[in-house]
């Protein structure tokens, strides 16, 4: 259950196991393979949703990396069945999925990491090949989504000092800000968040030992940010 993960929902997650990055920072390092022997059968899940029915506003999908599973269109659909809004924590290097979920009418909502400038910083970020391309393409998806359709979008940056400051901030809030004209009277423009940086269990032992950003420094980056996107916010405030 979750108050931050869905704002303005109380909603429910679920985790998806398999991941094709792997950031330095990232802290679920135990979702980054599927391990057959810890999934949860679905009708468990079916069950616990169905018996927080009263309390629930949707469901959040996330993991790892949700878009590589060949089940996703089919796990939307079932929660959509029951009733649930869905909305989708992605990395965004899956365009081609999304849209199909998408053009299947299954989100409603979708939560991107734009971790650092879409050059070779982001494969610097992972130690591994990146397809900013792809990236770049679900980031123009998602916004126009939102100005087309209202769809609910929200763009994040963890603020790992090692690899984000505030020209690279500056960048991703540019890139992410809202186009011109949105869908429906009171429909949000997509967002753009900054999460604190959390050195334990980081996947990168030598990431560990970096300090995060203190109150003063994450206001910093927030400011730089709202220079060119005034829809941009720290995580929790």
């Amino acid at each position: 259950m979750t108050l931050i993960d869905w704002p303005g929902r109380v909603a429910a997650v679920v985790f998806v196991p398999g991941c094709n990055l792997r950031c330095g920072y990232c802290h679920s390092g135990s979702l980054l393979e599927a391990t057959p022997d810890e999934q949860i059968p679905f009708e468990q899940v079916r069950e616990y949703l169905l018996s927080k029915r009263n309390w629930l506003d949707g469901v959040v999908i996330c993991g790892g990396e949700p878009t590589l599973s060949p089940h996703l269109g089919n796990l939307c659909r079932e929660l959509w069945q029951m009733g649930f809004g869905v909305k989708l924590d992605t990395n965004g290097t899956r365009p081609d999925v999304i849209a199909s979920l998408l053009g299947d009418g299954l989100l409603q909502g979708v939560s991107m990491d734009v971790k650092t400038v879409l050059d070779g910083r982001m494969a610097a970020l992972g130690r591994t090949e990146v397809d900013v391309e792809a990236i770049d393409a679900t980031i123009d998806l998602l916004l126009t989504a939102a100005s087309d359709d209202g769809l609910e979008v929200e763009f994040r940056t963890t603020c790992c000092p090692a690899y984000v400051d505030e020209d690279v901030v500056s960048w991703i809030a540019s890139r992410v800000a809202p186009r011109e004209g949105l869908a429906g009277e009171g429909q949000r423009p997509p967002s753009y968040l900054l999460q604190r940086f959390n050195p334990e269990h980081c996947l990168d032992p030598a990431l560990r030992e970096i300090k995060p950003c203190n109150a003063v420094e994450m206001e910093a980056l927030l400011a730089a940010a709202l220079k060119v996107n005034s829809n941009s916010r720290l995580r929790g405030g």
